[in-house]
């Protein structure tokens, strides 16, 4: 057994106190209970000498995990992993900070091998990641397991305070004075007691010894603030959780009602306005060079879901919750949702067709549907036959297999394939690819791809008469919308926090030991911090009981006055 494991293990002070395992200091008198050249000139009176749990000889299991969350270089090492993980989500720009891409192929189109290679490492997604979550999980756990290891033996050193300490005690602090008295002990104890209360301490007698503290609460500074940075993590964490946290850019196309996805609120965009600098108002260098827009504004209703919400075969009940004119700087704002203005485009985009199904041989045609490009029908029935909607593509394009996908949730090309049924017809039915656009028609080639599905025989065609029924929204407006019921725990945590700092450094803990013994004056003193200050406020104490000191002289720097 080491020497120190064998003063850690003997904790019977001279006293007879019996004190806990680890103590360092007697609880009783402040005697240090190993020898002096084992812990240096001045006493550790961070925690008055009181064994912390991560001081134990022989830890367990238990007592190892906790030891290592405990320790503040351990901590300092999890804080720097942290803030590097940060800097590497900043190399390239975070997926979420995007509209609308494919970022499997984002990344290599736009930073080459180093892109790919950063997308394929997870950093795109960088502070969502498992690994960055479970660093943050670490330092609170730290911050948790720190702060329970040090403040209970403070709480209890600082509330089992003896007034009467042993002579190795008083003279071991940093200020030390011992000098000659004449009076009785208890007189001039009694003399001292009102110019220390003067200057706010409170002030404890016992006979011949004295013990005079103030601004004990400066102590808890530190771990007010460690309260607060669990409350700000512990918010953090709970961003990622749903229902707590959205930061979406979405599209809201004009005249249309579009549900926030993970929400009961729809939202519809009335009215889109904007409005252009003129020539005039333009600054003279971008004259004739760019189009600036002054205002853009989105008139927005904003609608709950109050029934049939989650069910896709009925039309969900909408109640008008609130309007509002959204400008950049002037969001909407409802219990907790906001919607900024993000940006525009003033792109018509075709929102529904009414098409005919015609007989190509005959002339014939078959009735009028209406065809919505994000919620068709499944089934339409037009004449004879029946048509049954097998594949909708809001944005068509083809993949490396050449086979059909949507590119984009937007219908920049819809595309449709139906099942027709009916007379004349093979009894398993007919697909037909339908093109809504002209344009779509021509650069996809919807005549021979349907000739390849119907064969030689196909004679229906699905075509519109004329403009009237065709329907577009003029524009779009792409709004960023936010919900965040976290935030006020954040801002919470950041208020105790900054309570933490201004009790840690516009107070301090001061406290003053005397103790008359035999004709000697031993006077002891601790503060935490600004010893400066605490040895001038000493001596103007004792020069109200016409004692002239120098403050020289009360600067032990370890040895005995």
């Amino acid at each position: 057994m080491s020497e120190r494991e064998a003063f850690i293990t003997n904790t019977k002070c001279e006293c007879g106190h019996q004190n806990p395992v680890g103590t360092v200091l007697c609880e009783a008198c402040g005697k240090p209970l190993g020898k002096e050249s084992d812990w240096g000139e001045n006493l550790e009176m961070r925690y008055d000498g009181v064994a912390r749990r991560s001081q134990r000889v022989n830890p367990g299991i238990i007592d190892r995990v906790w030891n290592f969350f405990s320790s503040v270089k351990i901590a300092i090492y999890l804080i720097v992993l942290t803030l590097l993980g940060s800097m590497l989500g900043t190399i390239f720009p975070q997926e979420s900070t995007f509209l609308n891409i494919d970022a499997s192929s984002y990344y290599k189109q736009e930073y080459g091998t180093a892109g790919d290679i950063y997308y394929k490492l997870g950093l795109s997604h960088t502070y969502e990641s498992w690994w960055f979550v479970t660093l943050l999980v670490m330092i609170g756990a730290s911050l948790v397991i720190c702060s329970l290891d040090r403040v209970l033996p403070l709480y209890k050193a600082l509330t089992r305070q003896k007034i009467r300490k042993h002579r190795q005690f008083l003279t071991r602090q940093k200020a030390v004075l011992v000098t000659e008295v004449q009076e009785e002990p208890e007189a001039w104890v009694t003399r001292v007691v009102q110019p220390m209360r003067k200057k706010g301490y409170r002030v404890k007698t016992d006979g011949g010894a004295l013990l005079a503290e103030k601004h004990r609460f400066s102590r808890w500074g530190p771990y007010v603030i460690h309260i607060g940075l669990i409350i700000f993590l512990l918010a953090v964490l709970a961003r990622g959780l749903p229902g707590l946290n959205m930061d979406q850019h979405l599209a809201f196309p004009q005249g249309e009602i579009t549900q926030i996805p993970d929400t009961t609120y729809y939202l519809k965009n009335e009215k889109f306005t904007v409005e252009f600098y003129t020539d005039e108002e333009m600054p003279e260098e971008f004259r004739g060079k760019k189009i600036l827009p002054k205002l853009f504004q989105t008139k927005a209703v904003l609608y709950k879901c109050t029934a049939d919400c989650a069910d896709p075969t009925k039309e969900p009940q909408l109640t008008e919750v609130t309007t509002h004119d959204i400008q950049v700087n002037s969001p909407l704002d409802y219990k907790g949702l906001k919607a900024y203005q993000f940006d525009y485009d003033l792109t018509p985009v075709l929102r529904s067709v009414q098409p005919v199904l015609k007989n190509s041989s005959t002339g014939e045609t078959y009735g009028k549907f209406k065809l919505d490009m994000k919620n068709p029908q499944r089934t339409i029935t037009a004449g004879p036959y029946t048509m049954t909607l097998k594949e909708k593509y809001m944005d068509f394009g083809l993949n490396e297999d050449g086979q059909p996908i949507s590119k984009s949730p937007y219908p920049n090309a819809p595309a449709f394939l139906f099942l027709i049924k009916g007379p004349n017809l093979p009894a398993e039915g007919q697909q037909y690819f339908y093109f809504p656009k002209q344009v779509d028609k021509s650069q996809f080639q919807q005549v021979a791809i349907n000739d390849k599905l119907g064969g030689s025989n196909r004679f229906l065609e699905l075509e519109v008469d004329n403009m009237s029924d065709v329907d577009f929204s003029e524009s779009t407006t792409y709004l960023n919308i936010r919900i965040d019921r976290a935030m006020p725990f954040v801002w919470l945590g950041a208020a105790i926090v900054m309570l933490g700092l201004v009790l840690g450094f516009y107070w301090q803990h001061r406290r003053i030991w005397l103790t008359v013994v035999n004709g000697e004056l031993i006077l002891g003193g601790h503060t935490n911090k600004n010893w400066f200050g605490f040895r001038r406020e000493i001596v103007s104490i004792l020069e109200k009981v016409d004692m002239v000191v120098d403050e020289k002289s009360i600067d032990n720097g370890g040895g005995l006055t």
